[in-house]
This record gives structure tokens, C-alpha cells and sequence, in this order.
């Protein structure tokens, strides 16, 4: 953390969670007259960077979108590849993770028989693996959809309705966070968004309710710990009032 600028940044008021929405990556592979698979493997030492930032940082939580519900209807080659090269990042990456103390989660539908066996296996041994670690809770949203997650929420309290063990009255949005895919994840404080885009594509609606949202031009690739940095001082210029008249500056 020596060579981070950390000018702006107060450390005593850090986030809790922070999502991650990783953009650019065929952008990036396009500038350099690349296949776009070479901007995503690109991203992996991104993201691993990005990871060693918050460990430095002290960030308890962060989430990163690494496949979304939507992403299917892309180029079969290119979604094969992703398919893929999740796994084999599972198997290069799983126990440095774990040395570093990193909690892996997996928030998505998993079940998806268009994901492979061998990369759902990858998961749950990852998860299994790092089950007891404390440093850094990791969320991989894979296979994601916030708009699907809902709907796998109601779902099950609908049953728990028709089942006569709940009653329609009784379901708050407590009851619907805690079937969600990770109850124990907390609303993420700030999502950053890469790329340039300016929108949340899907990604964590129920819990983004109150989220800062900041948006940078920088494409994944090219994104590490520094920009985390850039990112979290502006998160904390923020002045965040959560629907009332209190004002509050950065987390709160």
C-alpha cells in the first residue's frame, strides 16, 4: 500500500461493501487489435489486483460482476471461453485466495445446467476451501441477474405462503434480503461501474437501493488498485442522506 496515492482517501471511513461491475474488457481487446477473450483474461489481473487493494484497504466486502444472466445471448465462442477460462481461473487462483485469507462466494443461478459441471464443481470447492477465512469476503455474481434473484426470492416466499407456513402480511423486506442469493452479504455502500457506462445493467437492484453509484472511464483491464483508490475518495465526497433530512458524509 507504500506506493498507493492515498492523498484524500480517510481510512477511517471506508466502505463496507463494494460492487464491482467490470466493463471494457472487448473495448480494450478491440483498441489493441486483439480478440475480445484476450480482453477478458486481461481482467484477471484486474480484478486479482483490485482484490489485493481492498485486503490493503481493509474493505470487508466486495462483489464483482464477472457473468450476467444476459451475457448467454453473446458470440457461443466467446461465452464458451468464459465458461472456461472461470474455471481455470478457479483452479490458478483458488488457493492464493486462500492464503490471503479471502472468502469466496458465488451469488447466481448456479444450478444453470448451460454451466458446466467441472466449473460448478470449481465453485463449490472453492467455497468449501475458504469457508473459514475472515480478511476479505469475495463475491463472484455468476450467472446473474438482479431482476432474477427478486424473482427467486418472491418465488420462494410465495411457496412458504401456499405451503400455509407464512402469511402474505408477514413478508417484509427483511424477509425478502434474506432469500436472497448471499443474505450475508450487506447492501453494497458504493458500486463503481468501469468503462465509461453509466447504468447498473442488472447487477444488485435490491440491495444498490441506497448504493452510491460512481462512474469511471477507465476499462477493467487497465483498472487496479490506485483507481480503487480514485474511486473511494470520490465515494467519500458524497454526502449520503438515505431518503431523509440527516447529511451524511461517505459511509454512514
Amino acid at each position: 500500500m507504500s506506493d498507493l496515492d492515498l492523498d484524500g482517501l480517510d481510512l477511517a471511513r471506508l466502505p463496507t461493501h463494494v460492487g464491482l461491475i467490470l466493463d471494457g474488457n472487448g473495448r480494450w481487446a478491440n483498441q489493441r487489435g486483439l480478440e475480445r477473450t484476450a480482453g477478458h483474461a486481461a481482467g484477471e489481473a484486474a480484478l486479482v489486483d483490485t482484490i489485493d487493494g481492498a485486503l490493503a484497504l481493509g474493505v470487508p466486502w466486495v462483489s464483482a460482476y464477472t457473468f450476467s444472466t444476459e451475457n448467454w445471448a453473446r458470440d457461443p465462442a466467446e461465452v464458451e471461453f468464459l465458461m472456461f477460462f472461470n474455471e481455470d481461473l478457479l483452479l490458478r487462483r483458488r488457493d492464493e485466495m486462500h492464503q490471503k485469507g479471502v472468502r469466496m462466494w458465488f451469488a447466481g443461478e448456479l444450478e444453470d445446467p448451460r454451466i458446466p459441471d467441472r466449473n460448478r464443481e470449481r465453485m463449490a470447492d472453492a467455497v468449501e476451501l475458504t469457508k473459514d477465512n475472515t480478511r476479505l469476503n469475495m463475491v463472484f455474481a455468476f450467472n446473474y441477474g438482479g431482476r432474477q434473484e427478486l424473482v427467486r426470492s418472491v418465488r420462494r416466499l410465495a411457496q412458504r405462503v401456499a405451503d400455509g407456513g407464512l402469511a402474505p402480511d408477514e413478508i417484509d423486506d427483511l424477509m425478502i434480503a434474506r432469500h436472497l442469493y448471499v443474505p450475508e452479504m450487506p447492501d453494497p455502500d458504493v458500486i463503481i461501474r468501469t468503462s465509461g457506462e453509466h447504468r447498473l445493467s442488472n447487477f444488485l437492484l435490491w440491495g444498490s437501493a441506497y448504493a452510491e453509484l460512481v462512474f469511471t472511464p477507465v476499462l477493467w483491464p487497465d483498472f487496479g488498485q490506485q483507481t480503487l483508490v480514485d474511486c473511494l475518495v470520490e465515494y467519500q465526497q458524497r454526502h449520503r442522506r438515505f431518503g431523509g433530512a440527516r447529511d451524511v458524509r461517505g459511509p454512514g
